[in-house]
């Protein structure tokens, strides 16, 4: 299968906000990236589907088309837009990324799924950026970025109480940022970024709450 022309994509995505390539490439990875929050819009499913399907097959199905494509983009050489060069020879950040969402969805309660989903979707992306190019605010910004998010996931979305999670999205916020930071070939920091401060916050929250007491 011919390779797609990546380099034309990304250029126009640039010129539209007044810059290159590189601008149009970093804005779709940047954009992809936060449209994962929408992943809680799984929570908002029936289930069962039209009294069939049941909203985890509905997730696992959805997982699975994202691993398909990523196969199929390895086995074919395809190239896909907003890829990073390195991740054209191993598993790109958006498999990881899928498969963190999903196990969070489905294994962890809904406060720390909420908390983590939304942490990582946004603050991921603008810790990248303010690196890259407002180092002055890093990590500053990404931590009171994420307390916030992991706070309407706790208390909205979750429906935990105030005080304690104050001190949860706090903690969540900490071991996000510090997961997110380092950079290593074969694994994602969508990966880390999720899964660290998620097993962290149901660990606390079992002493907390009882759960499962």
């Amino acid at each position: 299968m011919r390779p797609i022309d990546r380099s034309r994509a990304r250029a126009w995505i640039g010129r539209r906000f007044g810059g290159d390539a590189e601008l149009g490439d970093r804005i779709g990875r940047r954009v992809v990236h936060a449209l994962g929050a929408g992943a809680l819009l799984y929570y908002l499913v029936p289930s069962p589907l039209f009294g069939v399907i049941l909203r985890q097959e509905i997730l696992l199905a959805a997982l699975a088309v994202v691993l398909a494509i990523e196969g199929v983009r390895h086995a074919t050489r395809f190239s896909l837009p907003f890829l990073r060069p390195y991740e054209e020879r191993r598993v790109a950040g958006f498999a990881f990324y899928a498969i963190a969402l999903a196990t969070v969805l489905l294994l962890f309660p809904r406060p720390v799924a909420a908390a983590v989903t939304l942490g990582t979707a946004i603050v991921d992306p603008v810790s990248g950026e303010l690196r890259g190019h407002l180092p002055r605010l890093y990590p500053g910004v990404p931590l009171a970025l994420y307390a916030g998010l992991a706070l309407v996931g706790l208390t909205a979305v979750g429906g935990w109480p105030l005080l304690p999670s104050l001190g949860l999205a706090g903690v969540g916020a900490v071991l996000a940022v510090a997961a997110e930071a380092p950079k290593f070939y074969w694994l994602d920091d969508d990966l880390t970024m999720t899964f660290v401060p998620a097993v962290a916050l149901l660990g606390l929250a079992v002493g907390i709450f009882r759960l499962g007491g």
